[in-house]
């Protein structure tokens, strides 16, 4: 008689805003709730001390993409800042991303705090799918030279430093010149970042579903300085002028670099995508509506079929 194989235990990440008592509260019911079903848990260290967590929560120092090998899914806790942490994570380790919004808006987070219960049963199930987003990377040059490596799920924004000076640019698609204006800064987004900078700044909102680039200007001294969409295929670039007072790149709001008088940051889409969990299949334009409160009163819907 042969000895059946026993289960590989699960592991799943948790990632929270422990500065929220509500991420607080929210990571002990998830935590509970995932140990009650026998999967394990994993969190970092410098988290765990903000935590009321049992001893049998596993706990890693480095916030590495190591950190999750073995983890199955990365669930992430918090608002918007939280949700583009844990994209890093998801996006270095290959592990899918589930978010649970703490915060406002939350486009990224496929939950609200009511909904912890049915999270957690999805995730002992397995009932959730995945789906994948497209992401930029981001080049920069200077005097010829590559300087800067970046990447971003959202957006890289290219901004004036000075409050009193605008910032001097071209912009490029493709190799050839568009326009060159003054200007507050550029945004150059995914669909996913549709809904983040670019949308603050008037541009369009793109269904995740879209494969496209966009290039957004912010407060341009310019008659055209329309919102650009573009191929998937396409690279856009912002090439800072050399009289102008030197700017900044920032990659999701979160990871900055010095833009030097002269630098080129070049964009391009992402060769390494981040994967999201999904439990709803909703519409996007559902989701829209839900998460800006729009106004749908006296819609009566499609006629019926003769």
């Amino acid at each position: 008689m042969t000895t059946p194989a026993a289960t590989p235990a699960r592991t799943v990440f948790l990632l929270a805003h422990t500065g929220r008592p509500a991420a607080i509260r929210s990571a002990e019911l998830v935590v509970q709730g995932l140990l009650r079903s026998g999967v394990r848990v994993r969190v970092l260290a410098a988290e765990a001390q903000d935590l009321p967590l049992p001893p049998s929560v596993e706990t890693v120092t480095g916030a590495t993409p190591g950190a999750l090998e073995g983890c199955e899914l990365l669930v992430v806790l918090g608002g918007d800042g939280t949700l583009l942490r844990g994209a890093e994570f998801a996006r270095a380790s290959g592990v899918p991303m589930l978010g649970v919004n703490l915060g406002r808006v939350g486009f990224l987070a496929e939950a609200e705090r009511d909904d912890l219960d049915k999270v957690v049963d999805r995730v002992v199930t397995r009932a959730y799918e995945v789906e994948e987003r497209m992401t930029i990377d981001v080049v920069v040059h200077s005097n010829g030279d590559i300087v800067h490596r970046d990447w971003a799920l959202n957006e890289a924004a290219v901004q004036k430093v000075s409050p009193e000076r605008m910032l001097e640019a071209v912009l490029e698609i493709d190799g050839r010149p568009v326009t060159a204006f003054g200007c507050d800064g550029i945004v150059c987004a995914t669909p996913t970042g549709s809904t983040a900078y670019a949308f603050s700044a008037g541009g369009p909102v793109v269904w995740p579903e879209v494969e496209a680039l966009l290039m957004v200007p912010i407060s341009a001294h310019a008659l055209f300085a329309k919102p650009l969409v573009t191929a998937p295929t396409s690279v856009l670039a912002v090439e800072i002028q050399p009289h102008t007072p030197h700017g900044v790149l920032w990659c999701d709001g979160r990871r900055t670099v010095e833009l030097p008088p002269g630098a080129r940051v070049e964009v391009r889409r992402g060769a390494v995508p981040v994967r999201l969990a999904r439990l709803h299949h909703a519409s996007f334009t559902d989701r829209l509506v839900a998460k800006f409160a729009l106004p749908i009163s006296g819609w009566r819907g499609a006629p019926p079929q003769r």
